[in-house]
């Protein structure tokens, strides 16, 4: 009876594949293990174990695994059904969840490797240059890679040589699997075992002559006598200040020898903790309110106003979570977050939190898997950006959304487009874990499921310490204008305003969503606007780097001197970003430290860190940035908070702009005058009437809520209705146009409810792709997984229409 292994493959398909294996092996595979399989003529891919089972394939021979990766299981049983959850939810495949889920270095590479066929006998003289050059090169070594073959020919095409040597049985191939994964080792250095004794040690001082090894000896001494443990290559040059060199010298000497320890890459030192959590009286009343409603529910909201101490709460929380032995998982919407967070807990808790995020390489997100995996108490809490919901948890008991009400929580592209906030609490479902969500402005879905008692709610509407609420100044751009009241992009009342805060030597923070300089460059003659040639929009304008780029497929060109339609000079740019910002501070307040923080300035590993140290440690007076300062970020010096735009959020063509502008400042503004002193707020506007800015101003988030909601329920729109997006892109514009319109007909007909389009998006082309989209308006009295099954049929016989086949198709289920 032949026995056989059911397995995930990393690729967009929506089945799993069946391989045969041994009797051995059957008993020694277990779910959750990775195992190289061949797929197609040549390659081998790592793939998960879903299943063991002795029912053969029907539609195709089954092929024999390729061989076993794991000793014990990477994925455990929680994870695979979450995976399969995802997958049906969000109709996508498995194969994307896997891929999506795993660090990529546990996604063992397949490699081509040439080597030479040893028994045939070889005629120079019948081999071209080229094939020579080859062959040659594997008489000295073993295998060559394809890189190693290009490297050798200096050529990129060298497969159709490859290809001639393999005809002529002179070279073979073979696929190769390697782990990529390499722990880190770190040099560690001790004295030989020859100046053991003290006599030894003292002729040899004695006889080094040369000034920077007696140094770098004494220093060692010096080290060793504090450290009382192993001594590594870095920290005794960074001691003694002596080069590399002259330790060479001494290791070649054999007075000292050098020796590795692997060492874990997430590691963080720390200082002793801070045992003792205190809470406020408000915060400790939160906090039983959050306990008892977190008996009766498995979820709960915690809306309390910005700088009411939430993290305090989380703090504890996490506490109580811990002395039961539990897992706990934090989720943030922002890496830049993380930094910050990171060393409050690491005060409380030390060494038990580690951090998962894509800014870390992959070889420390392998540690963190792995540390999740064991149990490790190194891992006990899990800092993290939306991936850090695919760690192999086994006994999680907390889960922590905070600023649940962020878009980032949102996977746009690639699939699977899963949103965090609700994927981690059907992952808390599944281990039985509480799940608590964090906001000062929720968004509209969670307070409407607080509302039909879904979620409990606990609200805290008092700042920590009893600190104000800022102040919040409205000001009218087309009165400051029309009065020409207005420097550069700053209004009278906003520059009083900066100039008053760091007087006090205070800091302030200017919030202009859009980076670059300007978003465009036009022409006075002609009015022309240079455009992107891959996408439907203006190229924006970066100063620094005086290029025009396009923000959606990285196209730039160099800032022209004169039109490219009409060859005027008379070049101005229109709207303003970060960066025009940054340099209009420069030129009105010379003397101060000005940094900018938006993605073209964090773009490095450590980019966030080292912006909000500075501003944190006060070397920087005023912080320009985009939404990245939104977030829950905590600074106590600072008295000032300047939105110099607020119109550009409120008029933007989606359902959610209100809300989402309402989030915006209201987080913006929070970032005020978070100690004794009270904070201020001014909002520049040319509507300061507009309801959104006033609820703003009143921080009437109920009131915004009610409006909201009447509106949505009108025009059908979450959560009353689920939104179901179907995105349809092609290079040939009728081609798009036409199979929209197919699909759109064949879903109207199968579904009684509210298909929207075949609809020209805002930007109708990206990447020379032209695009439309169909909107399903799913409601509530009707089953949602009947529906999905309803579209994925329709989708299904769109792919099997042969002229349609190269329209790219993405299905993004509750878009945002």
């Amino acid at each position: 009876m032949p026995y056989f292994v059911e397995v995930i493959l990393p690729l967009a398909l929506n089945k799993t594949f069946t391989y045969l294996v041994s009797e051995t092996e059957f008993h020694f595979i277990q779910p959750g293990m990775r195992i190289a399989v061949p797929f197609g003529k040549s390659k081998i891919f790592t793939a998960i174990a879903l299943e063991l089972h002795q029912n053969p394939p029907t539609l195709y021979e089954a092929k024999e695994i390729h061989q076993i990766l794991d000793e014990k299981p990477v994925v455990n049983q929680w994870q695979l059904k979450h995976w399969q959850w995802i997958a049906t939810y969000y109709m996508c495949s498995i194969g994307e969840v896997f891929r999506a889920a795993m660090p990529s270095t546990l996604l063992l590479e397949s490699e081509t490797i040439l080597s030479a066929k040893q028994e045939t006998v070889v005629d120079d003289l019948s081999l071209s240059d080229d094939e020579f050059l080859i062959f040659e090169a594997l008489q000295h070594q073993s295998s060559l890679k394809i890189n190693d073959v290009i490297a050798i020919l200096n050529k990129k095409n060298v497969f159709p040589i490859i290809q001639k040597l393999i005809d002529k049985n002179i070279v073979l191939l073979q696929e190769e699997i390697q782990e990529v994964y390499k722990p880190k080792q770190v040099r560690y250095i001790r004295m030989h075992e020859n100046y053991a004794s003290n006599e030894a040690l003292s002729d040899l001082l004695n006889t080094i002559k040369a000034k920077k090894q007696s140094e770098l000896l004494l220093g060692f001494f010096q080290l060793q006598a504090v450290e009382k443990k192993p001594i590594s290559v870095k920290q005794l040059l960074e001691f003694t200040s002596v080069s590399s060199t002259v330790l060479k010298v001494l290791i070649d000497k054999a007075i000292f020898e050098e020796y590795h320890l692997i060492e874990d890459r997430t590691d963080f030192k720390t200082d002793a903790m801070d045992s003792e959590l205190i809470l406020s009286e408000a915060q400790q009343k939160t906090l039983l309110e959050i306990k008892s409603q977190l008996i009766q529910k498995d979820i709960c909201l915690l809306h309390g106003v910005t700088s009411s101490g939430k993290t305090e709460i989380y703090s504890k929380l996490i506490q109580e979570s811990l002395e039961t032995g539990k897992q706990i998982l934090f989720l943030l919407p922002e890496i830049a977050l993380t930094t910050q967070l990171l060393s409050r807990l690491r005060k409380f808790f030390g060494n038990k939190v580690a951090v998962f995020h894509s800014k870390y390489s992959n070889n420390e997100r392998v540690e963190v898997w792995n540390q999740v995996l064991e149990y490790s108490p190194k891992a006990q809490v899990v800092i993290g950006a939306r991936s850090a919901m695919f760690l192999p948890f086994s006994n999680l008991g907390l889960v922590i959304v905070d600023e649940e009400h962020e878009q980032n929580f949102k996977q746009v592209d690639p699939a699977p487009r899963y949103h965090a906030r609700d994927a981690v609490t059907v992952l808390a479902n599944f281990h039985q874990a509480k799940v608590v969500l964090g906001s000062a402005t929720p968004s509209l879905e969670t307070y409407y499921n607080t509302q039909n008692n879904k979620y409990g709610l606990v609200e805290l509407f008092e700042r920590y310490n009893n600190v104000p609420m800022p102040e919040i100044l409205l000001v009218d751009l087309k009165d400051k204008y029309f009065r020409k009241r207005m420097n550069g992009h700053f209004s009278d009342t906003l520059l009083e305003e900066i100039t008053s805060a760091l007087s006090f030597g205070e800091q302030v923070i200017l919030f202009q969503n859009r980076r670059g300089y300007a978003p465009l460059l036009e022409c006075i003659t002609c009015g022309h606007v240079p455009q992107c040639p891959n996408c439907d929009v203006s190229l924006t304008y970066h100063k620094f780097k005086n290029q025009l780029r396009c923000h959606y497929c990285g196209h730039s060109i160099a800032k022209p001197t004169n039109c490219h339609q009409c060859s005027s000079v008379d070049l101005v740019t229109k709207g303003f970003g970060t960066e025009q910002i940054e340099l209009e501070l420069a030129t009105l307040f010379p003397n101060k430290k000005i940094q900018r923080m938006d993605q073209d300035t964090t773009r490095g590993k450590f980019g966030y860190e080292k912006i909000i140290d500075k501003f944190q440690n006060r070397e920087v007076d005023i912080l320009v940035g985009t939404q990245m300062l939104a977030k829950g970020l905590d600074f106590d010096n600072v008295s000032l908070v300047g939105i110099l735009n607020a119109d550009n959020m409120l008029y933007f063509p989606d359902f959610r702009a209100f809300e989402r502008s309402y989030q915006m400042m209201s987080q913006v503004s929070g970032r005020a005058g978070r100690s004794e002193k009270k904070g201020k707020v001014v909002i520049q506007t040319y509507n300061p009437n507009h309801n959104t800015i006033q609820q703003v101003t009143h921080t009437d988030y109920k009131g915004m809520y009610k409006e909201q909601l009447y509106e949505r329920q009108i025009f059908k729109y979450p959560p009353f209705y689920k939104l179901v997006k179907i995105t349809l892109r092609h290079k040939d514009y009728e081609k798009v146009k036409e199979s929209a319109l197919w699909l759109y007909q064949v879903l109207n007909q199968h579904l009684q409810m509210p298909v929207l389009g075949p609809e020209e998006p805002a930007i109708s082309k990206i990447r020379n792709e032209y695009i439309r989209t169909i909107m399903i308006k799913i409601p509530e009295s009707v089953s949602l997984q009947n529906t999905k099954k309803t579209i994925q049929k329709v989708l299904n016989s769109f792919d099997v229409i042969s002229q349609y086949r190269s329209v790219k198709l993405v299905v993004n289920v509750d878009v945002t």
